[in-house]
């Protein structure tokens, strides 16, 4: 009888160890989380959201994942969504073929963009620059179908101007890292 009460009080210990340290990950999650949204130059609420809907942002141990999280886990993938997106709607209106085939090939080199900054998060300023090219990259875009009144190229620049929010979040963490590396 008493070891099974010994059995069971270490057994609840254990569970207790356990939530207590999955508590305090998450608390630094979202401290780091905090930090980011504190730098990002979209609307609070949108970072928040964003990152915290996105498991492996909650999960980040630290700044430097968290900004892996946010360049590898939902700006380039996103880009690479539009890239897709760009080459259906060269499907879809004929007429624009030329643009939306241009417009392509910038979300491509956005994708590749974002390789690039984020192997420079050890060299934080090339990282703001590659992060830079990215929003020249949409601006290219803009100057391209920005105007056109057809449905796809209005769907296009909609997540266009999201991607540019998505951006956002990469300057962000690269300011944050900027930050705490100078401290």
């Amino acid at each position: 009888m008493v070891s099974s009460s010994y059995c069971f009080f270490f057994v609840s210990v254990a569970f207790l160890l356990q939530s207590l340290v999955v508590s305090a990950s998450a608390l630094n999650s979202t401290k780091f989380i905090d930090q980011l949204c504190q730098k990002a130059l979209v609307d609070r609420a949108f970072c928040l959201q964003t990152l915290s809907a996105y498991p492996p942002a909650v999960s980040a141990t630290a700044l430097l994942p968290l900004a892996e999280v946010v360049f590898l886990g939902i700006c380039q993938p996103y880009a690479k969504l539009l890239v897709k997106s760009a080459d259906r709607a060269a499907e879809k209106v004929p007429a624009l073929k030329e643009p939306f085939k241009k417009c392509q090939d910038a979300y491509s080199r956005i994708v590749l963009e974002l390789k690039y900054a984020t192997r420079d998060l050890t060299s934080l300023y090339d990282a703001i620059y590659d992060i830079q090219m990215c929003f020249d990259e949409i601006n290219i875009v803009e100057s391209w179908i920005g105007r056109n009144k057809d449905s796809a190229s209005k769907s296009l620049m909609e997540m266009t101007t999201h991607m540019g929010n998505l951006l956002q979040l990469a300057v962000g963490a690269t300011q944050v890292l900027i930050n705490y590396v100078n401290i």
